[in-house]
């Protein structure tokens, strides 16, 4: 054993080494993906790791493992969860051999998400066991004690880890790689009444899976992380149930002379309903603090009405907890002090400190999405038009000036949606982005679906040879894989064209007039036609030259703030500068200006 100071992604990945995963696969997405990338890095030679081409991929290929008698470990965030949701259902049923751990990352806040989904809902809903893990040194352990777990049953097994774990950081003691366990594979034995699903096997296997559950409520009630602190004797008769991060933020809020009782709960599903009992015997009314659903206020309700306690069970149904959002330390403190009439806790500021920035998410200076964006708004200037947006760097495309974001909704919808509105409006120019790393995850099903269904729209694929949103990761148009082989790259307008498109232009956006120029043109042809905007992200490459602003020819119209909104212009005295620390000199501005003012950058 040595000691570490580790990000909880690093902690979860380091664990599932320890419990000799074989194979590890995922899609990135704040804030999972280091778990992966962790596992890419300290891999020893024989573990198998890549990123999917997107979540229900993921899924399946860890699944397929796990037949095989491999430990296999998936990742990803709560909205991937959504696309893997498919083959995880139907896996509840048909089980696996070896341990098979879910990690699913939930984003209260949310931070970077579209939503506050609760993946412990979504374990009530398949049916799975799921280990909620409330701190950094926790989630090392629980995600070894879940193989063990998913192992012994026959089942995935979620691991429920939420950002403030998944990006907190803590000193603790790790394994050795020596020390690791070595887990090898026996390899699939057919038996096709145990892996080809019917309704008849779903139906026995159903009957299994409940009863399961109800002996795992009651093994899961002596659990050692499923625990209940007593009140001090004599205290007032009430109770604080928790779980997760929250835990952590209880203990805090708490001084050693609160007379309360705490529940905390480390397994909501199956819910450790004897221990529950035993903490609510005794108590007149209980506070549940959690994120983000009130799975555990809704389950001690249940528990209180199934064994006649007469407990008042408090929390985010009855407005004593925010319904929605991230917790916080003092927003429990909050709760707790007004749930057991103390007072608030004092928060110090400081007088004299500034005011933080407002730092609204924008393109990177040189963001080449920036350029196609402005071409295809140039071209498209007085027509009747749609921008269908997409998950991505891009997405922050809605933003002034460009506002070129009309509608986002999840990872490929923007090329679909485009089709919905084009059968109510077919006098609407109709227009999808999407980008590289998402045309390949979900976005080619809805061009084959437009082509099929004979729709009039114009993709718009941004190609910045990286999934840049979440780091940089590999897909399969860049030509490597997470395990470091080089491969032939997936063409885009290889695939396009073989749908069925005649009409796949490549341009780069930075040579702005003939980026305008083919936007027009191709917007005015029928059919589905594509637009691949092929230019690498300015955080891979950029060039040393700077852009300059020539404060004679600059007459201060401005004009190359308005419509480019790039961090490196601003105005200044009337005129405009250029800040160099931010310039990546891709020439957008030099271009644009109407008085030859820029110069200085060399587009590459």
């Amino acid at each position: 054993m040595h000691t570490e100071f580790l990000m909880g992604n690093e902690a979860i990945a380091l664990g599932a080494l320890a419990a000799g995963v074989n194979v590890v696969t995922g899609y990135p997405g704040t804030p999972s993906t280091e778990v992966l990338e962790t596992v890419a890095r300290r891999k020893p030679d024989d573990v198998y790791v890549e990123w999917s081409i997107n979540e229900k991929a993921a899924m399946e290929v860890a699944a397929g493992a796990a037949y095989a008698g491999a430990r296999a470990l998936v990742t990803m965030k709560q909205v991937g969860l959504n696309v893997a949701s498919d083959p995880l259902m139907s896996l509840a049923y048909i089980g696996v051999r070896a341990g098979m751990v879910v990690m699913v990352a939930d984003d209260p806040g949310p931070i970077s998400s579209q939503t506050e989904q609760d993946t412990r809902t979504f374990a009530q809903f398949s049916k799975l066991p799921l280990l909620d893990p409330s701190s950094v040194a926790e989630a090392y352990q629980m995600v070894q004690e879940a193989f063990e777990l998913s192992e012994r049953l026959g089942t995935p097994v979620f691991l429920r880890a939420t950002t403030r774990i998944d990006h907190g950081c803590e000193s603790m003691q790790v394994a050795d790689p020596g020390e690791w366990r070595r887990h090898r594979p026996e390899g699939f034995v057919k038996d096709s009444a145990r892996w080809v699903i019917f309704p008849r096997l779903s139906m026995a296997n159903h009957a299994k899976i409940e009863a399961r559950n109800a002996r795992l409520s009651d093994e899961l009630s002596d659990h050692h992380r499923n625990f209940v602190v007593p009140e001090t004797s004599g205290a007032p008769r009430k109770g604080i149930a928790t779980h997760g991060i929250s835990y952590a933020y209880v203990r805090e809020g708490l001084d050693e002379a609160s007379h309360v009782r705490v529940l905390r709960v480390a397994t909501p599903f199956p819910f450790p309903e004897r221990r529950a009992v035993e903490f609510l015997r005794g108590l007149d009314e209980v506070l549940c603090v959690e994120e983000l659903d009130p799975v555990i206020e809704r389950q001690l309700t249940y528990v209180c009405g199934k064994h006649g306690l007469d407990v008042r069970i408090r929390g985010k149904l009855t407005g004593d907890v925010a319904p929605s959002g991230e917790n916080t330390v003092e927003s429990v403190s909050a709760a707790m002090a007004s749930f057991l009439g103390t007072a608030a806790p004092s928060v110090r500021v400081d007088p004299d400190a500034p005011a933080l920035p407002v730092r609204p998410p924008v393109l990177c200076a040189g963001c080449p999405h920036r350029a196609s964006f402005s071409a295809v708004k140039q071209a498209m200037g007085g027509r009747k038009t749609i921008y269908c947006g997409d998950i991505g760097c891009y997405t922050l495309g809605n933003a002034a000036p460009l506002d070129m974001v009309d509608t986002c909704l999840c990872m490929g919808a923007g090329i679909t949606i485009a089709q919905g509105v084009f059968r109510v409006e077919p006098d609407t120019a109709c227009f999808a982005f999407v980008g590289d790393s998402t045309f390949f995850a979900s976005g080619i099903t809805g061009v084959v679906n437009a082509f099929y269904n004979q729709a009039d729209l114009t993709l718009v694929v941004l190609d910045n040879s990286t999934t840049a949103m979440t780091g940089h990761q590999p897909h399969p148009g860049t030509g490597r894989t997470m395990m470091g082989q080089v491969v032939e790259k997936v063409s885009i307008e290889a695939v396009l064209r073989a749908i069925g498109l005649t009409i796949v232009e490549t341009v780069d956006p930075l040579d702005h007039e003939l980026a305008v120029e083919t936007v027009r043109r191709v917007a005015d042809e029928p059919g589905v036609k594509a637009i691949v905007f092929r230019s690498p992200c300015v955080m891979i490459v950029r060039s040393q030259a700077k852009s300059r602003v020539d404060p004679v020819r600059c007459v201060g119209c401005q004009r190359c703030v308005r419509e480019l909104g790039c961090p490196a212009l601003m105005p200044a005295d009337g005129k405009v500068v250029i800040d160099p620390s931010l310039c990546t000199g891709c020439t957008l501005c030099e271009q644009i200006c109407p008085f030859d003012a820029i110069g200085g950058g060399e587009r590459l």
